[in-house]
Order: C-alpha cells, then structure tokens, then sequence
C-alpha cells in the first residue's frame, strides 16, 4: 500500500491502535478483533526480542487473511530495521525520534515515515524530507495547546499524538479540536486485561465505540 493511501487511511481511521505481544497467535487474534471493530490500519511495535519473527508472520497473516488492512512498524530506531520490516510488508514505519537516515530509506521504497517530533524545528526538517504525518511523543508531556500553536502558523502540518491518549469523548475531543490528523493508541485500548483474560469480543467492541465516537466528533 503506497504512502498516499497509507495517509488517507489513517486520517480517514482517525485512530492507530498500536499493540507488542511476542506470542504470534495472541497477535492474530489482537489483529481479528481489531479487524471486526472496523480498525482498518494498525501498528506492531518493535519492543521485543524476536520481534522481527513475530511481525513478518503476522504480516504474512494480514496479507493473506484482510488484504485490505493496512500493518505498520513502529518503535524503530535504524535504517536497517526499517529496511527490514518494509522487506517483511509493512506499509508503514514509526519512529520514537526523527531518523534522517531512516527517512531516505523509506523514501526510496515510497513507504510512509512518522517520525517522532517534540518541537517546531523537528517538525520542519520531518516536513522537508517528505514526511506526511508526524509523530508528538510523548503526547502526555505536550498536550493539545501544543497541537493548536504548531497548527497556527503550519496549517498544513498532520500530527498525530501518541501516549497519552485515552478512548474517552473528553480526551479525544481535546485532541481533535486542537486539529491533530488521527491519534495513537496503545494500552489504553488494547489493555492488559483484555488480552490476559481473552476478551477479544470486548476488545472488538472497544475499538468500534471509540471509532464511532471519532467519528461523532468530527461532525
């Protein structure tokens, strides 16, 4: 999936729900409820030992199963990891920090690059070599103001938070009327506690509420 419906998908999700677990039959039924609650993008993060094998057979998984759902990488912190995961299909790749060199490899492949940002500066050199979106981390630590002054003077800019976002109408609204593209979501959504007690039904209907109320929001 080429980075311009790459982009699409995720303002038209409004969400990226975000998930590591090292077991790969917990992840295809993490992905399987996040499929049915209408999720039709979603990212893998690199956090864990043997993380690679994890994702390149949930990848093949994906693309075998929901050719339509979009699987992106994240917490990558070189340019060979990126190259790797792009190899293994995902479509996507998140960074913690701006990467220069992970950007080249990523426009070379026309693959989408979020990077990291934490102030006007980061969010300029992201823009100037091709990235569509970027990444605020930790969300929690900037908040929406940040979001409404960086959009003042770059209306162009898309930001998606990420941490500290929460599937509740009072944060998203705070998120969505400060203008960010969509949000990033982890455990706040896919809990602890879901996964270990097997609730993937629960977890299907979590991920539609919260989409469904995105999109309330937005009108």
């Amino acid at each position: 999936m080429d980075r311009i419906k790459v982009i699409q998908r995720m303002e038209e999700q409004g969400m990226v729900p975000l998930f590591y677990h090292p077991d790969i039959d917990v992840c295809k039924r993490i992905v399987q409820a996040l499929y049915d609650g209408g999720g039709r993008l979603l990212e893998f993060t690199n956090r864990g030992a043997f993380a690679h094998e994890v994702f390149a057979s949930l990848s093949k998984f994906i693309k075998s199963n929901m050719p339509d759902l979009c699987i992106g990488i994240g917490s990558i912190t070189d340019a060979a990891a990126a190259s790797y995961y792009m190899m293994n299909g995902a479509d996507f790749v998140v960074t913690p920090s701006f990467r220069q060199d992970i950007g080249i490899v990523c426009n070379r492949r026309k693959v989408l690059y979020a990077p990291g940002v934490g102030s006007l500066t980061e969010i300029g050199m992201a823009e100037e070599m091709g990235c569509d979106i970027v990444k605020l981390f930790p969300g929690s630590v900037y908040g929406p103001n940040f979001v409404k002054s960086v959009k003042a003077p770059q209306p162009w800019t898309k930001i998606m938070p990420t941490g500290g976002v929460s599937p509740t109408e009072e944060n998203l609204q705070q998120w969505f009327d400060a203008g960010v593209s969509c949000v990033g979501m982890g455990s706040k959504l896919i809990s602890k506690e879901l996964l270990e007690n097997e609730q993937y039904d629960l977890l299907s209907e979590k991920v539609a509420a919260t989409l469904k109320l995105i999109v309330q929001i937005r009108s």
